[in-house]
């Protein structure tokens, strides 16, 4: 019965994405820190407008467009993404989820 189980976790990925939901958990403050903390006001300055990429936006009306928000969200994204990536392959985890 045990073997069933371990057989069934191998052939539907459940490993690798039990350790992609653990790592991204654990880098995601990280990361999130990195990009809000430092990343963010350095863009904010180059461009100019913000002192902070988050605080960028466009008036429109009575609208505001708060496109650094989506821009600072999205580097917040990409950024986690690539950390779980990178230490996923370091780590050489990929091997616990071969099926087959």
């Amino acid at each position: 019965m045990m073997q069933g189980f371990i057989e069934f976790i191998r052939k539907q990925g459940v490993v690798g994405l039990a350790i992609g939901f653990i790592l991204g958990g654990s880098v995601s403050s990280v990361v999130s820190a990195l990009v809000e903390d430092l990343l963010n006001p350095l863009v904010g300055l180059v461009l100019g407008n913000a002192s902070s990429l988050a605080e960028a936006y466009i008036q429109i009306g009575a609208a505001k467009i708060m496109w650094g928000h989506f821009v600072s969200a999205l580097l917040d994204f990409v950024m986690v993404a690539a950390a779980v990536y990178f230490i996923f392959k370091r780590l050489g985890l990929e091997k616990l989820d071969k099926k087959g």
